[in-house]
């Protein structure tokens, strides 16, 4: 699940922070960029977790529905439909997730609002389509609806994102790519597994675990040579006058191309050039794309990088 998008952007992350507090303790670096990596994988299986609560208020609140009914014999009896949705049942008796949630759970005080989001589940459209069906209950249908559920109503919550900040300040950053793998748990998950069925692992292999701690120390033990580099690059420009996240990024996209043979350089620009977007100015992606593309070139045309030149970007030095 740490893939090498999210590795990425946690070193980044990091090296900013180490820079920020003086830039002195590399090993402290190493263990923050651990940690972080490892409140990501809290976050995607609270957020599992998340669903299961939702669940939880939706049964209670059917049983409280059922017994006013048969105290007073008024309106129609509830229909049980969501609450015995196949695949929700599955999730909550997973039992991976379960051994997560014997050492920690952060919903246990968070009743108000997860009532609040299961209103809003029930006033959802795919919630309104899925009651009015009348069929008996079907796997892939109610995964579906889960699926879609947590699109409309999970990624959307404004008060998620506010709760999730207030509980960890790493969470708020890894929410957008958290929730693409929480997709994929949904998608994959298969009822003749029931409560074996796996989640994503926290790490694919060891392979990501050595990249993420060889792209840190590159970045960090060469960024002396990097600024140089990228000095060399600037038009009319010095390097302290370069906005300081765009300045991370390019060395540590630097740090990637000349550490990691078997990456192409045109993925390496690309996955930086995307976290510029997102994490520093509005031009910085131009800016970031411009200047990798130029000392990629110069690199390897030199024969200081052995790597396949990349096609033409078009967008010239910055």
């Amino acid at each position: 699940m740490i893939n090498r998008e999210l590795i990425r952007i946690k070193t980044i992350q990091v090296i900013y922070s180490h820079y920020q507090k003086g830039g002195t303790q590399l090993d402290a670096a190493e263990k923050e960029l651990m940690k972080s990596m490892s409140k990501a994988y809290d976050l995607y299986n609270s957020l599992l977790l998340l669903m299961v609560a939702v669940h939880r208020i939706a049964e209670r609140t059917l049983e409280t529905a059922q017994s006013r009914y048969h105290r007073v014999h008024d309106g129609e009896l509830p229909s049980p439909k969501f609450v015995n949705n196949l695949f929700i049942n599955q999730l909550a008796c997973n039992r991976q997730l379960n051994e997560f949630a014997e050492h920690q759970n952060p919903w246990l005080d968070d009743e108000d609002f997860i009532r609040r989001l299961y209103k809003q589940v029930a006033a959802s459209e795919a919630y309104q389509e899925y009651m009015a069906q009348d069929d008996e209950a079907q796997y892939e249908a109610d995964r579906e609806l889960w699926r879609r559920l947590y699109k409309q109503v999970f990624m959307k919550s404004d008060e998620l994102d506010a709760l999730l900040e207030e509980k960890d300040l790493y969470w708020n950053d890894d929410r957008f790519v958290i929730d693409t793998f929480v997709m994929k748990t949904i998608n994959r998950f298969e009822q003749q597994a029931g409560a074996a069925q796996e989640l994503i692992p926290e790490y694919r292999d060891d392979e990501d675990l050595e990249y993420a701690k060889r792209l840190l120390r590159a970045s960090l033990l060469g960024a002396d040579n990097y600024h140089i580099l990228i000095s060399q690059f600037l038009r009319n420009w010095e390097l302290n006058r370069v906005a300081f996240m765009d300045r991370i990024i390019l060395q540590t996209a630097l740090a990637e191309m000349m550490t990691f043979p078997q990456i192409p350089v045109s993925v390496s620009i690309n996955e930086y050039v995307n976290i510029a977007k997102m994490y520093s100015t509005p031009q910085s992606g131009r800016y970031v794309n411009g200047l990798l593309d130029a000392i990629a070139r110069y690199l390897i045309e030199s024969g200081k990088l052995q790597k396949e030149m990349p096609p033409a970007r078009g967008e010239g030095k910055a």
